[in-house]
């Protein structure tokens, strides 16, 4: 995709903060009768890990923070090995699909979190993550979804539906997620990658352009959800949706 066409995508399926400015009502911040729920009493080593997942949300990017901008260094790396990146403010980074030179200003709606996760999905699924940069899967639009933007908004998206922010979890969701966390402090960025690819699985069977973004993930939450819950799941692992991402 040229990067006129990108830069275009992006202005319309903005990062959160924007893309919530410009009325489009992403699905990730839309608060449902099934929401008010009572809450869930927690075990100790729930309690423990969900307050050290809740400490890392409430950082933002900062980009005078030496380990953040090895963060975003590391990330370029990741996604683009061979291309050495001229400066951490750059027109390159919109061929990653942030919304302009300085891709510390899509972290807003996300936070330090977001780009973790997309530096965990890079080293841990580096085939996936690359075949989503890419767009090398399926019969695809002329408007793509922007990659990078549309990682910021699934970390949104899942601090939203796992009910994170609360004190205890208020949904059946949130409480189940809880005890895969409790299994694995890497949870949530496991589950950042089944989304991701989930996300992507359902925009190709939808035959989705850009407009139809937030249809997309209203789709791949209630999939989301609904693997969730499902019985006899122990582990992410055994999420139907996991079988997806490739290594």
């Amino acid at each position: 995709m040229s990067s006129a066409i990108l830069v275009c995508c992006a202005e319309v399926v903005a990062g959160s903060a924007a893309w919530l400015g410009r009325g489009l009502s992403c699905v990730c911040a839309q608060r449902r009768e099934s929401d008010a729920r009572p809450s869930f009493d927690l075990t100790p080593g729930q309690e423990e890990r969900l307050q050290r997942l809740q400490s890392r949300l409430d950082v933002s990017y900062d980009c005078s923070i030496p380990e953040h901008q090895e963060a975003l260094r590391a990330l370029w790396n990741a996604a683009f090995p061979e291309v050495e990146l001229r400066g951490l403010i750059s027109e390159q980074w919109k061929d990653m699909g942030w919304q302009g030179k300085d891709p510390s200003t899509d972290f807003r709606g996300g936070g330090f979190i977001s780009l973790e996760n997309l530096l965990f999905f890079a080293k841990n699924f580096p085939k996936t993550f690359q075949d989503l940069l890419q767009k090398q899967e399926g019969d695809r639009s002329v408007w793509e979804y922007p990659f990078a933007v549309a990682g910021v908004n699934i970390t949104f998206m899942l601090i939203q539906m796992l009910d994170l922010e609360a004190v205890k979890p208020r949904t059946l969701v949130g409480a189940t997620f809880l005890k895969f966390l409790a299994e694995s402090e890497s949870a949530f960025d496991l589950l950042y990658c089944i989304t991701f690819k989930l996300m992507d699985h359902q925009w190709l069977s939808m035959r989705a352009s850009y407009m139809d973004f937030n249809a997309v993930m209203k789709s791949t939450r209630r999939q989301l959800e609904q693997e969730l819950l499902l019985e006899d799941i122990t582990s992410l692992e055994q999420l139907p949706s996991y079988g997806l991402l490739s290594q």
